[in-house]
């Protein structure tokens, strides 16, 4: 069946801006935004659960472990398949069975969002979005990427077809989000 829809799939390691170019999509073009973390903070807020890293780990393990690899992955490919909007961002790709559901929907283009350790370190402080990131040390944050959900992005991140530098301003991350939305909805 045509679509007209544009689907973008961002993957990039902590804090390389992923969720900041999504919801610049989402107020700028006025994009359907998923995530994949909202499945699992759904789950962790029914049961009155901290939301940090590691409870966001251990509940993706165990769905993923008793439902299937890409149980998450069938999910999200459903809910951006059933969506009418003809822009839509599915941030926060993290492993290769999240792929392979998504890359079946027409339109869909994979993106990598990158940016120096130093640079991203800065901004996980600066954001405070989980629990646990308002006393990470550098070298915890480093420590962060030895995790399952983080070693599989490097492998995730060969599939992109668009990479995105993040190292400079909002700006210039605006500017290559826009470039990206002109080249793909003028095809």
């Amino acid at each position: 069946m045509p679509t007209n829809k544009l689907i973008l799939g961002f993957t990039g390691l902590i804090s390389s801006g992923k969720g900041t170019a999504a919801e610049y999509l989402r107020d700028t073009y006025s994009a359907s935004m998923y995530t994949f973390s909202t499945m699992l903070k759904d789950a962790l807020n029914r049961f009155y659960l901290e939301i940090n890293r590691d409870h966001l780990i251990k509940i993706s393990e165990i769905m993923r472990g008793t439902f299937g690899e890409d149980v998450m992955a069938k999910t999200m490919a459903k809910d951006v398949a059933s969506d009418p909007n003809p822009i839509i961002i599915v941030d926060g790709i993290r492993r290769l069975a999240d792929i392979e559901h998504l890359k079946r929907l027409e339109g869909f283009v994979m993106i990598e969002i990158f940016a120096d350790p130093e640079v991203r370190y800065q901004r996980l402080i600066a954001r405070s979005e989980k629990a646990d990131d308002k006393t990470k040390t550098y070298e915890q944050f480093l420590e962060d990427h030895k995790r399952s959900t983080e070693v599989s992005i490097l492998e995730v991140a060969k599939y992109a077809t668009e990479r995105v530098d993040n190292n400079g301003d909002i700006e210039d991350l605006h500017k290559q989000l826009d470039a990206l939305i002109q080249k793909y909805r003028n095809k």
